[in-house]
């Protein structure tokens, strides 16, 4: 089996190097918005009108506590529809990663502003600022400091997920697995070698993410 599976991972070295490249790639994008509408969120939340509030927490709560699968369905028939135009399958399944980590990202986020001492927000607002300069001169910068590990550790859980996308054939590692494994009648050498390449992802960027962190406990 070792055998088999060296030579399967050398003769189609370029198809599991490109699948690697798409699931980084979704990992990027999806990481990249999803921080930007995950900020949205959380500022949403806090404004003082209950209605649009609501409407933020039921959103996180509802990504939060349905599958990722589903919400990738959902958004491969669905979003066609909203849209009224075709979407690619690469489109839709981004479109739900996004969606998803934007809810867990709206809630580090906000994790990251309670960190924050109240005290520089009360001080911010007796030198004359307004609330949404204090939060985007003083509060938002140290919240996003404060998070950039989790960040990344969202961008590793993000490279797991994207696995998904091979129910809809998108082009990262596990729809190459899925292909080999159809056209070659094997099944469990491609899992091995998409399997060993995950944990090659996820160890190296884990550990890039932990030299950041004492990087950061040191600037401190």
């Amino acid at each position: 089996m070792i055998a088999i599976t060296v030579d399967l991972f050398v003769k189609y070295f370029g198809m599991f190097m490109e699948g690697m490249g798409y699931t980084l790639y979704m990992a990027a994008i999806t990481v990249f918005f999803g921080t930007i509408f995950g900020t949205l969120i959380c500022l949403v939340r806090s404004v003082k009108f209950p209605p649009v509030r609501w409407l933020a927490v039921a959103y996180v709560e509802i990504v939060r506590g349905t599958p990722l699968l589903l919400q990738m369905y959902l958004a491969y028939f669905l979003l066609p529809e909203i849209v009224n135009f075709d979407i690619s399958k690469m489109q839709s399944v981004l479109v739900a990663l996004i969606m998803n980590s934007a809810a867990y990202v709206s809630e580090l986020i906000r994790a990251g502003i309670q960190a924050v001492d109240k005290g520089q927000a009360e001080a911010a607002r007796s030198l004359g600022l307004s609330s949404v300069l204090t939060m985007k001169e003083i509060i938002l910068p140290q919240a996003i400091k404060n998070i950039l590990p989790a960040l990344g550790n969202e961008f590793i859980s993000i490279i797991k997920e994207s696995s998904l996308g091979s129910s809809f054939f998108v082009g990262e590692l596990m729809t190459v697995r899925s292909l080999l494994t159809g056209a070659l009648y094997l099944t469990i050498e491609p899992l091995l070698i998409a399997g060993c390449l995950y944990f090659f992802l996820t160890f190296t960027l884990s550990k890039l993410i932990g030299v950041f962190e004492r990087r950061l406990a040191v600037s401190d």
